[in-house]
């Protein structure tokens, strides 16, 4: 039997030739299109190409397979090939089929997640001028020149206007052209970009720089003893290290910084800001030049034991154990074969702290890839990869990239919720698809924590993955001394205070005394969660969601943290117009204030999300933190997501039992994840730090691990429970959701959805019921889980009936309306 045609050349010899094509829309699969004669011979799979969808609307799809079956339908032709060599190489392909098959979604929604905006132009798309425009138009030609001529009258034109412009429809290649040569830009956000980090420092002018000048600077200061003072440290300084802060004067002198400015008018001194890198000069050498410890080389053996038996590795290291050295020695190893490496983190904010750390060592062979780059970036960046020229250090969004010769994929802090995409499509977990990406690429993994995930670590259980240890920290540096403080502590008065212990005021003071800085956790941002009214008991709510309004003071505002509503505080109750309404509860902002109160000379700032929501806010607050400029830093989870500080002597957790009792089965894992994470921030250099836990509960079996550091006591007991339980990972779990603007519509859709499944499921599937936040951002919720052993057949099946079952659902009479969200491993 003759072997199907493969190439288009063979393809054109069997007849028509037709193309199956993703189009970035959540609709079925593929939609197959003619390849016009005139252009058989430059189609080939991954490669964009101009498509009309629907009525009038064009898109930029993506071949994904060609063939010579006429299907059997009307199909329209492939309007124009955009590109000359596929943009979407092979592999990438099988990635997105594989997350479309294993998330349960369609494939042009994994595209539309995948691709970059300026790689995917619909007839929707705005362009504008770009910076590279001149009113020079020798180098355009005619289309080009018409697209440009209204550009400079109108400031920008949609891909629609611009098909009335030039009256012709395909229009994609000529607008690619004006993309690739800047002279046209999509529009877009301005956004932020990774920034390198300054800070302020000092410096003799020009005038006495030369150092037998110094003695006439002495002279133009010796009327001022605290000027002479700066001057002398200053001079001391500069001997021992390669530049002056000025934050390091002021605190070494106890001088204002006007004392230094005064310095300046006189023409001693003058500022200016120098980039560092964003860690400090231990770590810095500690990733290039320092030798290895004995605990990091026993782990590269390990660990290239492991990859040459093709296994994944989980390295287990407590923090400030030296696992990012590591890493960097395996990264090096693989770029010295002329392969590439995918650096994973869970967050921007860790990935901009870290990515100093890896360039430092390994130059512009890397660089970093993440959602704040702008669409232009990003294009350059998938160009670059595509050509096999660089390596990546990036939040999960890195997964999409188009490897040509990936050799290595590192997963940081692999347990990170923050790996997981919760909205839209595709649901997608970055740390479960890098490691199959590297599957496909047949490339190293290494999946790298201080806390494992219970998933990863049942995978070492089972022999899928290597588990290598690293249980020291570097330098022979202690692990924190651990205690836990009765939250209803009282002081010398008999008075307990609602957030601070008598213990943890202690120690912050004594702490601040030495010079060290103290962190302290609360995960709750705000001033107040809950405004409520004491006579009716009313609590102010949300109009689009069933949650309280948390009280902001720096706006004085009641704002939603789920849809971002916000409303002034009513003087008096709604409900029963009675005056004396109360706020409860505690955030970070009240942490702050209460702070200044009992601490009025320290230095006290917040990082959240309302503190760090500006450009550069984020970079600014940490390097004032690790530049001594600021004495506690009060916090939510952002500070556990790796940052490291050189100064931090002590963490406090202001309420522990919040993270310890919250309704979820994997309250247990993620409280003693947080804890670990945010007690790791404390004494991670010169000496052993502290850490102060304030709970209630302290009978809590967490507690009880997190303080004695008892790691494998917490995991073999969460093991168990989750097994006796029948929760991930010892079953796959699926979570259904409907969504609809009217409770009634549902719960109708909810119930005529479980009737169809029930049947089929049985007792893999709940009964439907309404989730602890039963509306959000207008929409009533009604949930389902579905929990199957995790057989890969049985799995597989059950997914086919529910998407079978969701789509029917979808053209129901009188529930069209209703979204069914399916969320595969949600967790």
């Amino acid at each position: 039997m003759p072997a199907p045609p493969t190439t288009p050349d063979d393809l054109s010899q069997a007849g028509t030739v037709y193309a199956e094509v993703i189009v970035p829309l959540a609709v079925k699969d593929t939609y197959s299109f003619a390849v016009p004669e005139e252009l058989v011979g430059g189609v080939k799979r991954g490669l964009r190409v101009e498509v009309q969808f629907g009525k009038n609307k064009h898109y930029t799809g993506i071949i994904d397979r060609l063939h010579a079956q006429r299907p059997d339908h009307q199909v329209k032709e492939i309007l124009s090939v955009i590109d000359v060599e596929p943009s979407v190489t092979e592999k990438q392909l099988q990635l997105w089929r594989w997350m479309a098959d294993y998330y349960v979604c369609n494939i042009g929604e994994v595209m539309t997640a995948g691709l970059p905006s300026h790689l995917k132009l619909t007839s929707e798309t705005i362009v504008t001028l770009g910076p590279l425009f001149s009113e020079d138009a020798t180098e355009l030609d005619d289309e080009e020149y018409m697209i440009v001529e209204a550009l400079t009258i109108q400031q920008e034109l949609s891909l629609k206007n611009i098909q009335d412009i030039l009256q012709r429809k395909v229009i994609l290649p000529v607008i690619r052209r004006l993309i690739d040569r800047r002279v046209i830009l999509l529009q877009e956000n301005l956004v932020e970009r990774y920034k390198a980090k300054k800070i302020a420092c000092v410096r003799l002018t020009e005038q006495f720089t030369p150092e037998e000048t110094w003695n006439d600077a002495f002279e133009l200061v010796s009327r001022s003893e605290k000027q002479t003072e700066v001057l002398l440290e200053y001079v001391q300084l500069f001997r021992t290290i390669p530049f002056v802060r000025r934050a390091d004067l002021t605190k070494r002198t106890g001088n204002s910084s006007s004392v230094i400015n005064q310095m300046v008018k006189k023409g001693v001194f003058e500022l200016y800001e120098q980039e560092i890198s964003r860690i400090s000069a231990a770590e810095s050498i500690q990733d290039g030049n320092h030798p290895l410890s004995p605990q990091q080389t026993s782990a590269l053996s390990e660990i290239r034991d492991a990859h040459a038996a093709n296994k994944p590795v989980l390295l287990h290291g407590v923090t400030g154990s030296g696992k990012t050295r590591v890493y960097v020695e395996l990264i090096k190893e693989t770029l010295d074969r002329g392969q590439q490496m995918l650096y994973l983190l869970p967050e921007i904010a860790l990935t901009s702290q870290i990515v100093k750390r890896i360039q430092q060592v390994l130059g512009d062979k890397v660089v970093v890839y993440h959602s704040r780059l702008s669409s232009m970036e990003r294009v350059e960046i998938w160009q670059a990869v595509l050509r096999g020229e660089k390596s990546i250090i990036g939040a999960r969004s890195a997964v999409f990239l188009p490897f040509k010769d990936l050799g290595l994929v590192v997963v940081d802090e692999e347990h990170d919720p923050s790996f997981k995409q919760q909205e839209p499509n595709p649901r997608y977990n970055g740390r479960d698809v890098a490691v199959f990406l590297a599957h496909l690429h047949g490339a190293k993994t290494i999946l790298g924590t201080a806390t494992p995930s219970l998933e990863s670590w049942e995978n070492t259980t089972r022999g899928k993955y290597r588990l290598v240890s690293m249980p020291e920290r570097f330098g022979g540096i202690q692990l924190p001394k651990m205690l836990v403080a009765n939250a209803r502590e009282t002081n010398e008065k008999g008075v307990a205070h609602p957030f601070f212990t008598p213990t943890l005021l202690t120690e912050i003071k004594a702490t601040l005394a030495r010079g060290e800085q103290v962190i302290l956790f609360q995960n709750r941002r705000g001033f107040a969660p809950t405004y409520f009214c004491p006579t009716c008991d009313l609590t102010v709510q949300c109009v689009n969601c069933d949650v309280s309004l948390t009280y902001h003071r720096y706006r004085d505002q009641l704002r939603c943290h789920c849809c971002g509503y916000s409303r002034s505080k009513p003087d008096s109750c709604p409900a029963c117009n009675s005056v004396g309404m109360k706020l409860s509860g505690t955030g970070t902002e009240k942490i702050e204030d209460e702070l200044k109160i009992f601490l009025p000379e320290a230095r006290i700032a917040r990082m959240d999300l309302d503190t760090t929501r500006g450009k550069e806010a984020l970079g600014k607050l940490i390097g004032r933190f690790e530049a001594g400029e600021l004495d506690i830093l009060v916090g939510t989870q952002m500070v556990t997501k790796g940052l490291d500080f050189e100064r931090v002597g002590l963490v406090g957790i202001i309420n522990a039992d919040q993270i310890l009792h919250y309704p979820d089965f994997r309250a247990d894992e993620r409280a003693y994840h947080l804890m670990t994470q945010v007690a790791g921030r404390a004494g991670r250099r010169h000496r052993r730090g502290k850490v102060i836990i304030q709970a209630m509960d302290l009978q809590h079996v967490i507690l009880k691990n997190v303080v004695g550091g008892e790691w494998k006591e917490f995991i073999d007991r969460e093991q168990t429970n989750r097994r006796e339980a029948a929760f991930p990972p010892y079953v796959k779990m699926m979570h259904l959701q409907l969504r609809h603007p009217q409770r009634g519509r549902t719960e109708e859709a909810a119930k005529l959805l479980h009737s169809w499944l029930a049947p089929v499921l049985g007792g893999m599937i709940t009964a439907p019921f309404e989730p602890s936040v039963a509306r959000l951002r207008t929409y009533y919720l009604q949930d389902m889980v579905v929990r199957v052993q995790p057989i890969p057949s049985e799995v597989k099946r059950v997914k086919g009936i529910l998407r079978k079952a969701i789509a029917h659902l979808n053209v129901a009479p009188k529930l069209t309306g209703v979204r069914v969200v399916l969320d595969v491993d949600p967790y």
